[in-house]
């Protein structure tokens, strides 16, 4: 039997679990690891800047394309603990990502050794499993355990916990004979789906509301199909954007309080029957509960069973993975279209165009200093149906989720539970990672930019370009916009006169300048005639010097983005609606007068 090291076999096993790449910074506990990462080699190591920023390159790739795993690295005590908010948007998403942290030795563990924190205990409510391994010889079966429980049910990370000696401890282990475990997911019976589409013919005006877990199973070719042999339309949600192209017929809008179409929540309204698949009810999607439930039937798939019923009780809950229930789904509605038993639907998915093109937010505006509107309208010019989205949170991405267009899965990729700020540059980096040859173009407000603005290094010293859209107004926008509720506007302004960049007025910090000390190129936009040129610029910055390239553009200090407080079918518009095509010249369907 081959002798090696635990830590050796645990990159072996990562290596036979199909990890190619790990993003981390070293440390003194975690050193042996790294020995055994570059001894082995075949996993590509991208070095961050901070350990915060690694756990988000490690969610932006398993997110980018189906069956990856991200991995993040780091040493023992604050290197864990910096990860805890990695894994806890890897968690409230559903995104399987593997942590692996150094720890001191074993026999020091409760002797108060210089970085030892119980980090298994911390991380336990925000993985699905955190354990500090004490026996060298267990190694391999949590390793093998950890991407087991990462692909099974609910997808998640997964903490594992090295102390230096176990990771230096020679054990007994052959990569030739290791296999990983079977991976286990509900799957729905024929009988219930059948009852599903039972009670969606029994329904005169239905949806399918479609989730992220929908994208995590790799089945939106399977959801478009059933909805092409149903002929009901699709909402998709904030992280099931995608799902089903913006410019389909069947597409009926976003619903919720913030990232909604106006057409999407009236044609909700409208419904008697919502299928809701991959998805969690998130209150940002439906509001108060008493306006979203009234009038309408529920059937709810889920792969995981406590989910069903957790925000409100459906007519019929099924525990099963989205693509299992899905086959099944498009197998019996294909039966009952070959027999001429389903409902046309023709004129109610009609109405939901209808109001596509009727029910619009203004887009073109010429002000000066920028609307953020303008910003948008400008994007979908530059950036086509093949672009992959990046953002977290705030008015930025709020906004861009209501003006702008995504046509594929995975290509609109958004921290949707945890919502931390600074996300975005590192998630941005780890799609750009796992898809060198596409187009990632990340979107931020300045606070969200300035969070982590360190690891634009990475991207400079990995040579991983990518073009990111920073929105300036040098405010806290989003929580300016909820303090009017209090009558405040205390504490979210960044404005400040910056001394070495007198022409910036009050804007404060000169990102331009520190981007480009940070090894990337940059771009200042201040009109709305210059937004195209400089997106078509950036890209080719980026393919000829293979970095980051940001695209500032100046906005104008205050803008109050649509949105509601409580309830969906009470959205505050606060802007001009489009009332001409001329208005909204970019949107998927032409104004209809």
């Amino acid at each position: 039997m081959p002798r090696m090291t635990a830590a050796r076999a645990a990159v072996e096993i990562l290596k036979l679990e199909g990890v190619e790449a790990a993003f981390g910074v070293p440390g003194a506990a975690i050193n042996p690891f790294y020995a055994a990462l570059k001894a082995s080699g075949g996993i590509r190591h991208t070095l961050a800047r901070h350990v915060e920023g690694a756990s988000h390159m490690a969610e932006g790739y398993t997110r980018a394309a189906a069956g990856n795993i991200g991995v993040c690295i780091g040493t023992s005590g604050p290197a864990g603990t910096d990860m805890i908010t990695g894994l806890y948007s890897a968690i409230a998403d559903s995104i399987p990502i593997l942590c692996v942290t150094g720890q001191a030795p074993v026999a020091r563990l409760h002797k108060e050794d210089f970085q030892a924190v119980d980090i298994a205990s911390i991380a336990a409510p925000v993985t699905k499993k955190a354990t500090t391994v004490l026996e060298a010889a267990q190694v391999p079966g949590v390793f093998q355990q950890a991407f087991h429980l990462m692909r099974s049910g609910r997808p998640g990370p997964v903490l594992i916990d090295l102390p230096i000696d176990v990771q230096l401890t020679e054990i007994d282990f052959d990569p030739e004979a290791y296999q990983p475990l079977p991976v286990y997911r509900p799957t729905a019976n024929r009988v219930q789906i059948e009852k599903a589409i039972a009670l969606l013919q029994e329904s005169e005006r239905p949806l399918i509301v479609a989730g992220g877990g929908v994208i995590n199973a790799d089945a939106s070719a399977l959801l478009l199909e059933f909805a092409e042999l149903t002929g009901v339309p699709v909402v998709p949600t904030l992280m099931g954007w995608g799902v089903v192209p913006d410019d389909h017929e069947l597409n009926a809008g976003m619903v919720g309080l913030q990232t909604s179409h106006r057409y999407g929540n009236e044609t909700f309204l409208a419904s008697d029957f919502v299928l809701g698949i991959g998805n969690r009810w998130a209150n940002r999607h439906t509001g108060g509960l008493d306006v979203y439930t009234a009038g309408r039937t529920f059937v709810h798939v889920d792969v995981e069973p406590t989910q069903i019923g957790r925000i409100f009780a459906p007519a019929l809950g099924i525990a099963s993975d989205a693509k299992a229930a899905l086959e099944l789904f498009v197998r019996v509605a294909r039966e009952l279209k070959e027999a001429g038993a389903l409902k046309d639907r023709t004129a109610w998915a009609a109405s939901a165009q209808e109001r596509r093109a009727r029910l619009q937010r203004r887009t073109h505006f010429d002000d000066v200093p920028l609307k953020p509107q303008r910003v948008y309208e400008e994007m979908n010019r530059a950036f086509g149906p093949e672009t992959r989205y990046v953002t977290t949170i705030g008015l930025s991405q709020i906004a861009g989720a209501q003006l702008l267009h995504v046509y594929k899965p995975r290509h609109w990729i958004n921290c949707g539970q945890a919502g931390p700020l600074g996300w975005t540059i590192p998630a941005a980096l780890g799609v750009a990672s796992a898809d060198p040859q596409g187009q990632v173009v990340a979107l931020s407000g300045d606070y969200d930019f300035q969070f982590m603005i360190e690891e634009l290094a990475v991207g400079a010293q990995h040579r991983i370009p990518y073009i990111h859209v920073l929105v300036n107004n040098s405010y806290l926008g989003l929580i300016r916009q909820a303090q009017r509720a209090f009558d405040i506007d205390f504490q979210v302004k960044l404005e400040f006169e910056n001394i070495n960049a007198p022409e910036l007025g009050v804007y404060g910090v000169d990102h331009v300048r520190v981007v480009e000390g940070l090894g990337c190129k940059a771009i200042r936009v201040t009109e709305p005639d210059q937004l195209l040129p400089a997106f078509e610029e950036a890209k080719k910055l980026a393919a000829e010097f293979r970095v980051p390239v940001v695209v500032e553009a100046i906005l104008e200090r205050v803008t109050n983005i649509s949105m509601a407080a409580a309830d969906i079918d009470k959205v505050n518009e606060f802007e001009e609606l489009a009332t001409l095509p001329e208005h909204a010249p970019t949107a998927v369907r032409p104004l209809a007068r």
